[in-house]
Parts: structure tokens; sequence; C-alpha cells
């Protein structure tokens, strides 16, 4: 995919600002819904759809009981299911992370009980016989699964979402707007970072006002950027609550300001076309069915850094 970025952009007249800030986003949301669409039909993306197809969507319950044993976890599967889907291997020594999975077998229409247990509880349905029955549940039995981390072997193929390029002295100034935008920002160390896979979170605090944006640290100042412009567009257009019906769309959002934002303060944001396509990969144009609240979030943005 072409890197795109543009540290030449300015809107320093201030009679046509307005204006080329109008146009320059708009061109540059063609930009990102085309991209999105070329990542989409990439082979890179394709080839990581394919592995995230094969990994099971668990229930709440056993996400609760991954998440109490292995707070880390992001990618779960069972022993010979790393072994035969993914050709990777359980790290010797490894503790097995406890779920409950589905017991299904032939079951008895009357008490929907397996054979066994249907003659057991003395159960007097006797219309069809029981290798007639059709499959069903009939209950559930632990099962042990490991995460990803637990493993090793042929890497799991990753799409480069992040941003790149120099931001060591954009970094401190992104920072320092938080207090202009009503936001407070904490850039947590890797050693301190509990929230497992994410780059960064934005909630309410206690009972602070204003939203709290955590950043996670990473070596590149580029990456942790392009995060913290994802996280402050969440805190200006998301903070009146979580819609789970919207959390797609808010996504596509925040990562679309993203873009512009950082295509404006030079950094390559190519990645945000792989994060689109992750998160809403039927259709690349939700891009510009929120265009106006994407354009109002950047424009401040903008002008908060440009101040």
């Amino acid at each position: 995919m072409t890197s795109i970025s543009d540290s030449s952009v300015s809107f320093d007249e201030t009679d046509t600002r307005r204006d080329e800030m109008y146009s320059t986003i708009d061109a540059w949301i063609d930009d990102l819904v085309t991209a999105v669409d070329e990542a989409q039909s990439s082979d890179e993306f394709l080839e990581w759809l394919d592995v995230q197809s094969r990994f099971h969507d668990y229930s709440y319950r056993n996400t609760l009981l991954i998440k109490r044993q292995c707070p880390e976890a992001t990618k779960v599967a069972g022993y010979r299911t790393w072994q035969n889907e993914f050709d990777r291997h359980v790290t010797e020594g490894e503790s097995a992370i406890w779920i409950w999975t589905p017991i299904i077998t032939t079951r008895c229409p009357e008490c929907e009980n397996s054979p066994s247990y249907h003659e057991k509880i003395g159960c007097e349905y006797d219309e069809t016989p029981p290798e007639k029955w059709s499959e069903g549940l009939v209950g559930f039995k632990p099962a042990p699964v490991f995460d990803v981390s637990q493993t090793e072997g042929e890497p799991l193929p990753e799409l480069d979402t992040a941003a790149r390029g120099e931001a060591t002295d954009l970094l401190p100034e992104l920072i320092n707007i938080a207090d202009d935008i009503c936001v407070r920002v904490n850039v947590v160390s890797d050693a301190e970072w509990i929230h497992g896979d994410a780059d960064g979170i934005c909630r309410r605090s206690g009972s602070e006002e204003k939203p709290t944006v955590k950043i996670h640290d990473r070596e590149s100042r580029a990456a942790v950027a392009g995060t913290l412009i994802h996280e402050y567009a969440h805190a200006l257009l998301h903070f009146d609550g979580v819609d789970e019906t919207e959390r797609s769309k808010r996504e596509v959002e925040a990562e679309a300001v993203a873009y512009i934002v950082g295509r404006y303060c030079g950094l390559d944001m190519s990645g945000s076309a792989f994060y689109l396509a992750a998160w809403e990969s039927d259709d690349a144009e939700t891009v510009r069915d929120r265009l106006a609240r994407i354009n109002r979030a950047a424009e401040e943005l903008i002008e908060r850094i440009a101040d």
C-alpha cells in the first residue's frame, strides 16, 4: 500500500483557512476510502481474515473465565487446534485456561437428555427409538485452551495499523493540547499497562467530568501519537456513552480523524486503511457517511495543534 504523509500541509492563511481545510479533508477522506478498498482486497488482509475466522467467538461466560485466568489473553484455542490449524505448539510447562464447552449428542425429544441420562431419570418417551433422535445440546463440560502467548511455532499474520514517521516533537505537542479539549492524558509504561492488546482507552474516571485517555507507551513515538489522536477523537465525539450497536461506527470515526490529523502532522497513516478494513470490512463508504462528524473533530484538533 502506498505510504501517505503530508508534512508540507498547512492552513496559515486566516481568510481561506476554513475552505482549504474542508477541501483538503474531503480529498483525504477520498484517499482513505480508496485505501480501505485496496486493503480489503490485498493478500495481506485476506490472509489475516482467514486466520481470524478460525478462532472461536467465545460466549460472555467463557470470555470472563479466560480473562480471570489469563488477563493478557488475546487469541485462544485448544491444544490440537493450535497444532492442526496454525502449526503452533503449546510451550512445555504452560498451564491450561479452563472454559466450558458444549456437549452435543442425540437427545430425547421429550426430556432433552442424552440416551443414557434419559434412561437414568426414567423418561417414558418411546415414540421414536434413540438411534433416530436428532442431535442437540445436552450440557457442558470443562475443556482446556491456551492463549497464543503460551504457544510457539509459525507466526500468525498481523496487520500493520500503527502510524509511522518522526514524532519526537509531535507527541509532547499533542499532550499539551489535552487541557484545551478538556481531556486528561496518561501515557502508561508497558510494565504497568493492564488493558491487554488495546493501544489506548478513553473513559470517564470516577467522578471526573472530563474523559481520561490512557495510552500504552511504546518505542515508536509515531505509533503512540497516532493512538493519542485516535483517543482524542473518541473524547470529542463519543463521550456521551458507549452504544454497542454503534461501536464499529465509532471506531471508523475515530480512526478516520486519526488519519486526517496524522497526515496533517506529517505522519504516515497508511495503516489506518487496515485498521478500518478490520473494523468495517463490508463498507468503506461508512467513512463518507460520517464525514460531518469526522470533519468537525479533525478541524478542532488541527486548529489546537496549529495554535
